[in-house]
């Protein structure tokens, strides 16, 4: 088992600290206590001097030189334990931060740690254990109480609960039976079930979701570095006071009390920390976000797109008008309908047998069944021919005229009537959008492959003014690079809105309904069927921000205070080295503020 460089360096401080600890006070030798103390100071201050120089080869400023200066300022002059204190404050403030990001990515890393690693498959001899890698697409499973779902399937046989909370958020248990869609790392409750395998283990849910979190923790965030640009003038502020001190007070050793209070760790570990919190909360509210530089894009954008279909609505056609004929029983026709339908894959088509279902009414049996692609399905139901589709298909007669899609019958050649179907708007869609020029995002635009007539119809109940209807995957592209106000955000949920996900400042894709190229192309995922959603990442970006700034801003504002203080000479190199410790607390546990969901709400302009 290995320990990190980090931890090394912490324990060797320590023993070196001890070890001189026991040389001075115990055997009174202080100096030999001091020689091991300057080696291991002017080692440490070797190593980040070349990784100084390797951060400067990238064209960044870093915030090491403060502190090499420091290190070797106080060894110099003979403050050798104010040396050590600084030296325990580096090495100790990078293991915290390691242990401080490991803390706010524990939501994230639950979704690892928790992959399921083996199924149950139901053969002709009994239940044989396999690799979940060793599942196909087929494959009848048994899933027992309290297991795992190991990938993405439908219940074919028995009833229970599922816990889908570390997938999507939701602590309430979800109901399933028989035809019910069953999402991998679910957790199942009491009830044992079985189910067919529909996806394999690499294309399921979970594993969709994992990729994500993997990606989230290879990106670091711009912010990060922007901390380091914070770094020039806090260097020169620094250098300055201790050159007035050391000037004015003719004492060398000034120099060193200004330095130690100088320490750069606010910089170093403040805005890290804050976007890694930051992204812990998006994940404990449904949402995967990849990156803290897709947390800094959001919090500042101007410009946010939307796709219609999955997105604005629901993406599931729903009757929503029927206009049946005089002399014809609704449902007959209805019934008729459906029974014809349920021979259909066409999407319209189940939309039809569902609401005939959900009437409770009895599908018949239906003999000489003939589809015709785009146009219709034809079929006798005892003596009666019934034609299901298009208005010119099934009948010469002349039709209503609904808004939408629509279905017509005709039985026994005469008009019997229409089925009108739409796309519902999400409840929540309005009120997001309300939120979203809340927080000073006025560029909305509703961008959609859907007609104009329907779009505007959306877009005026949502409260988006800019619409751009009648858009191919290529137009949406087009439209995003044209935009001229950034930052900007794209939703979608489609394999039409990769492309566009992909271009824009910021992707974000409605990914609840599993794994697809929205997903992997977009920033972040929803894992929720929530709209509003799409508001809280907005929040959270913001939030995140505002707490990385001033976590970076308090800890410079405390150490130049305390720079004048000690130019004064008011405070010792080792109590000063001792005050820089607080200053990395205070900005530390500032920073994990950006974990909370209480925190006030945030406007940037």
């Amino acid at each position: 088992m290995t320990m990190n460089s980090d931890k090394l360096k912490l324990y060797g401080t320590l023993t070196i600290g001890v070890v001189a600890f026991i040389l001075e006070f115990l055997f009174q030798l202080p100096f030999y206590s001091q020689i091991i103390i300057s080696i291991l100071g002017l080692i440490l201050a070797l190593i980040m001097f070349i990784d100084m120089i390797k951060v400067l080869k990238t064209g960044d400023f870093g915030v090491d030189l403060l502190a090499i200066t420091a290190i070797v300022a106080t060894i110099v002059l003979g403050q050798y334990w104010a040396g050590w204190v600084i030296l325990l404050m580096l090495t100790g403030g990078d293991t915290l931060e390691e242990y401080a990001a490991n803390k706010a990515k524990s939501e994230l890393k639950s979704l690892l740690d928790n992959a399921p690693s083996f199924a149950h498959k139901i053969t002709p001899t009994g239940i044989v254990d396999i690799d979940i890698d060793e599942v196909a697409i087929g494959d009848m499973l048994l899933i027992r109480p309290k297991e795992q779902v190991p990938v993405d399937g439908a219940v074919v046989d028995g009833q229970s609960e599922v816990d889908e909370s570390s997938l999507t958020g939701e602590a309430v248990p979800v109901a399933i039976g028989v035809g019910s869609s069953v999402m991998s790392g679910s957790i199942n409750g009491e009830t044992p079930f079985k189910m067919e395998a529909k996806k394999i283990a690499a294309d399921s849910e979970y594993q969709a979701i994992v990729k994500l979190v993997k990606e989230s923790e290879s990106n670091p965030a711009h912010f990060v570095r922007l901390a380091d640009r914070y770094a020039v003038p806090f260097t020169i502020i620094a250098y300055v006071i201790a050159g007035i001190a050391w000037y004015l007070s003719k004492d060398p050793v000034r120099i060193a009390q200004v330095l130690v209070v100088a320490s750069p760790c606010p910089l170093i570990l403040a805005a890290p920390i804050a976007f890694v919190s930051g992204m812990s909360r998006t994940s404990r509210n449904g949402i995967i976000v990849k990156s803290g530089t897709t947390l800094e894009k959001i919090s500042s954008a101007k410009t946010i797109a939307f796709d219609k279909t999955g997105t604005i609505t629901r993406g599931k056609l729903v009757v929503d008008k029927e206009i049946i004929k005089p002399g014809f029983n609704r449902e007959t026709v209805l019934s008729y309908a459906a029974s014809l339908e349920e021979n259909s894959s066409h999407i319209m088509a189940k939309t039809i047998v569902n609401y005939a279902l959900e009437k409770k009414l009895k599908l018949e049996t239906v003999d000489r069944i003939k589809e015709y692609t785009a146009q219709g399905i034809v079929g006798f139901i005892g003596d009666h021919y019934v034609k299901v589709g298009q208005g010119k298909f099934v009948t010469d007669e002349p039709v209503d005229k609904v808004e939408g899609s629509a279905v017509y019958v005709s039985i026994d050649s005469k008009y019997a009537g229409v089925f009108s179907l739409s796309d519902q708007i999400r409840p929540e869609s309005a009120s997001t959008i309300q939120k979203l020029k809340d927080f000073g995002i006025k560029n909305i635009l509703l961008i959609t492959g859907d007609k104009k007539e329907t779009t505007e119809s959306v877009a005026s109940e949502v409260g988006i003014t800019q619409i751009y209807p009648e858009s191919l995957p290529n137009d949406k592209v087009k439209i995003i690079k044209n935009l001229k106000n950034h930052p900007t955000i794209m939703v979608g949920d489609g394999v039409n809105d990769a492309p566009a996900l992909a271009l824009a400042d910021a992707g974000i894709a409605m990914g609840y309904q599993g794994a697809n190229a929205a997903s992997e192309s977009a920033d972040a995922v929803i894992l929720q069927d929530d709209f509003g959603k799409v508001a809280d990442v907005v929040k959270i970006s913001r939030d995140t921000l505002k707490v990385a700034k001033e976590a970076v801003l308090i800890g410079i504002f405390i150490c130049i205070v305390l720079m004048i203080i000690a130019g004064f000479g008011l405070i010792p190199t080792i109590i000063g080295a001792l005050l820089q410790e607080v200053v990395d607390t205070v900005t530390i546990l500032y920073a994990l503020r950006a974990r909370s969901d209480r925190l006030e709400p945030t406007i940037c302009i």
